[in-house]
């Protein structure tokens, strides 16, 4: 510890965890691509209905035929019950709703009891959140960014962090791994400063790590899942800027 820094006021609201899951249920939804099948899938038959009373199931029947055909249940038919394309996927979230839920994520990343409970590994002694000068944003290194930007997360104590979330990178079960979503990557350190730009060549190609500035805070960066406490590191000048939040 070099010195010490008063936090944002943000940083003392309460941790709504109902608050937090909402508005990141809400971002994952309104991420979802309708699909559904075609309206005509299942109906391209010639069939009849020979009506009832005939003492056989009402089934359309190909024509000149016994065999069932178009009805659900039957061989090519359609389904009963497919999904609709035109299934409204979208979930509003109130707009204070929202900024309440992104507070309570930041108020959660200064727990370390949270902090550890979402997995992350970081020093007992350190106290979170961490904070680092804007200095970072200006280093440019002609070569080897991202081995700087180990050097510097290994400075703090968050390496072993970066190397969980490599470590956990594994194929995803399912589906998905067909659909271009074959690994799935577990969260690591949230890099927060005033720009982005430099920080993200230094940090943005190791694994699990995000940087981002505090215009770009919201629930899910915050809290990926919906599970408050991610281990998070801020500028002082993203710190400053957060002053000037509504709580």
């Amino acid at each position: 510890m070099i010195k010490t820094v008063e936090l944002p006021t943000v940083f003392r609201s309460d941790v709504r965890l109902d608050l937090i899951r909402r508005a990141v249920t809400a971002f994952q939804a309104n991420r979802r691509q309708p699909y559904g099948p075609s309206p005509m899938a299942g109906m391209h038959h010639s069939v009849r209905w020979s009506g009832k009373g005939k003492g056989v199931s009402r089934v359309p029947r190909l024509r000149g035929t016994m065999t069932g055909a178009q009805a659900p249940g039957t061989v090519g038919g359609r389904r009963a019950h497919p999904p609709r394309p035109d299934k409204v996927w979208v979930k509003k979230v109130n707009e204070q709703e929202r900024r309440l839920a992104r507070n309570a994520a930041i108020a959660a990343v200064k727990d370390p009891r949270m902090v550890a409970s979402r997995g992350h590994r970081f020093p007992e002694d350190i106290t979170l959140p961490v904070v680092i000068e804007d200095g970072i944003e200006t280093l440019t290194p002609d070569s080897g960014a991202t081995r700087e930007g180990l050097k510097i997360l290994n400075h703090l104590g968050l390496l072993p962090d970066v190397e969980r979330a490599k470590d956990g990178r594994h194929i995803r079960a399912g589906r998905g791994k067909m659909r271009g979503r074959r690994y799935r990557q577990p969260r690591s350190v949230l890099v927060v400063v005033k720009e982005a730009g430099n920080v993200r060549r230094l940090l943005g190609n190791l694994p699990g790590v995000e940087v981002v500035n505090p215009a770009a805070l919201n629930a899910e960066v915050l809290a990926p899942g919906g599970d408050p406490g991610r281990l998070t590191v801020f500028s002082e000048g993203a710190l400053e800027i957060l002053r000037s939040w509504p709580t």
